[in-house]
């Protein structure tokens, strides 16, 4: 039984050379796949940078105090004066002769204490809710804070 293999003697061509006597495997280079690299072409639609997403409640907090560090008018003042002078229209009725004329000190005046009105409603409101255990104010909340109110209140 004759072998296919070649001898491993010290006395090879090998063993001569300095090189050792067992065979390897020759080691082949792994060349690297080289991944596209996202670069911006001309003629390429420009994809807008995406917002970032805070946690929920984190703007809802922002505002919250936002709006306690300012005294500002947070109800605008042409809307609010157009609202004032369809009222005071409705209450004079047909009488359109009388034409009022308003000034901006009174408007203004009007403004401050509907928003101080409003305000203090939404804080008893807010009581009412946390008192049913719930943290959402609803209809019911700002009825039941104007009728233990009073009918001014």
């Amino acid at each position: 039984m004759n072998s296919q293999r070649p001898s491993t003697s010290s006395g090879s061509a090998a063993a001569v050379n300095g090189e050792s006597s067992k065979r390897v495997a020759k080691r082949k280079l792994v060349t690297s796949k080289k991944v596209p690299v996202n670069r911006a072409r001309p003629g390429d639609p420009i994809r807008p940078i995406k917002p970032r997403r805070y946690k929920p409640g984190t703007i809802a907090l922002r505002e919250i105090k936002r709006y306690q560090k300012t005294t500002n008018l947070l109800i605008r003042k042409l809307p609010f004066s157009r609202v004032v002078r369809e009222i005071a229209l409705e209450i004079l009725g047909p009488r359109t002769d009388i034409g009022f004329r308003w000034q901006s000190a009174a408007i203004s005046a009007l403004q401050e204490a509907t928003e101080a009105y409003l305000v203090h409603l939404f804080e008893d409101a807010n009581l009412c809710a946390i008192h049913a255990k719930r943290v959402t104010i609803m209809q019911k909340d700002i009825q039941l804070a104007r009728r233990i109110r009073g009918v001014l209140g």
